[in-house]
């Protein structure tokens, strides 16, 4: 499988989280969040205005903006 940013992830779409790209205090939030290499992810709708982008992960819905979106290294599980 190709390897993607999450930001490119669609609403249905599953993946697996590869890699966090960030660094620093953006890296840590997002593992806090539960954003942590191993886990699947699935994308369930876009804001209207494409920005921020939900997601479901270990069972609750969280949003991420495209620019954190894009720290996320992923492979689309579909």
């Amino acid at each position: 499988m190709a390897e993607q940013t999450l930001d490119n992830l669609h609403p249905g779409e599953k993946a697996r989280i590869l890699k966090i790209l960030a660094k620093g205090t953006l890296r840590k939030k997002l593992m806090d969040m539960g954003v942590v290499p191993g886990s699947e992810i699935e994308a369930v709708r876009t804001a209207p205005l494409g920005d921020p982008i939900e997601f479901r992960i270990k069972g609750y819905n969280l949003s991420i903006r495209k620019q954190e979106a894009v720290n996320i290294l992923i492979e689309n599980i579909n």
